[in-house]
């Protein structure tokens, strides 16, 4: 089909090539929303935490009252399959997806036994090792777990973060800091969010509203094993605003600086590419 990149979707025991029709309009996760997902990355030949992102995608479901169908060793070793589809310079986005075929009981809830399983892979190219993007505060929210399956990387989820994004695109800017409903800052709308001040890093402390995500817990584990001191804490946007550096990460680019957050320029610094440097050493090991 026009308009994709190359794309490779396993579902019900066979490779299609493009973006086949897998769901109708009497399919519960294409009416009501009942689909969960995950992203990992192929690039260079590494696939870094493949396996964790496919637990999650099991966590996920189990979260969402959907039954998993897969061992995550099972989507392991598809992926190695699919990716050798590619062209080795290939810079693959991995996508492992389960949904509800079909309604429970009523209307509104999905047959956790009707889970139906896709693995979606594409190419999707990295940003440059360069790149940096620009900030502003959103007005909108991450919601509660009274609200909103948060503990779920579910795509129900995504429009909000969606609406955001766009909200300080039409503004200028690149991404958007999102706050909680209490209004301590929680993420980007696409990542996890970071800053340096006087030599030690700072990001917010997981509290429910936001994906801790899996990469962000590899550059905290790697940072802190490299020696930088690194606080999970309650944070407010103005500590942001007076940051000596803001980067982000997660799954899409792994770690990006922010050059700027509203009308303050910032120069990408030495904390942000220490994390990418320590990423790829521990991707490529």
């Amino acid at each position: 089909m026009s308009g994709w990149s190359e794309t490779w979707t396993w579902i019900d025991g066979k490779w299609h090539e493009g973006n086949p029709p897998i769901m109708g309009p009497r399919t519960h996760g294409s009416w009501l929303g009942s689909s969960v997902f995950d992203g990992a990355r192929f690039f260079e030949g590494v696939m870094p935490d493949i396996d964790l992102h496919c637990r999650r995608v099991n966590d996920s479901a189990l979260a969402l009252g959907i039954n998993p169908t897969m061992q995550a060793g099972e989507m392991v070793e598809l992926t190695r399959d699919g990716c050798a589809k590619f062209a080795s310079d290939r810079q693959i986005y991995i996508k492992p997806m389960y949904w509800s075929e079909n309604d429970g009981a009523g209307v509104i809830a999905g047959d956790p036994d009707s889970t139906r399983f896709c693995l979606c892979l594409f190419d999707a190219p990295m940003a440059p090792k360069d790149a940096a993007i620009s900030v502003t505060l959103s007005p909108f929210r991450r919601p509660t777990m009274e609200c909103m399956p948060v503990n779920a990387k579910a795509g129900c989820l995504y429009p909000n973060n969606a609406r955001a994004m766009l909200e300080a695109r039409k503004r200028g800017f690149d991404n958007a800091v999102v706050r909680d409903m209490l209004g301590n800052v929680a993420e980007l709308t696409s990542a996890n969010i970071f800053m340096a001040k006087d030599g030690k890093v700072h990001t917010p402390a997981p509290n429910g509203t936001f994906l801790n995500g899996i990469t962000r817990q590899r550059v905290i584990w790697l940072l802190s094993s490299a020696g930088y001191d690194v606080f999970e804490r309650t944070m407010d946007y103005d500590e942001f605003l007076e940051a000596d550096e803001i980067f982000s990460t997660g799954n899409y680019n792994k770690v990006t600086p922010v050059n700027r957050i509203e009308d303050r320029e910032l120069q990408p610094g030495p904390v942000a590419a220490r994390a990418r440097e320590l990423y790829w050493e521990f991707s490529h090991v």
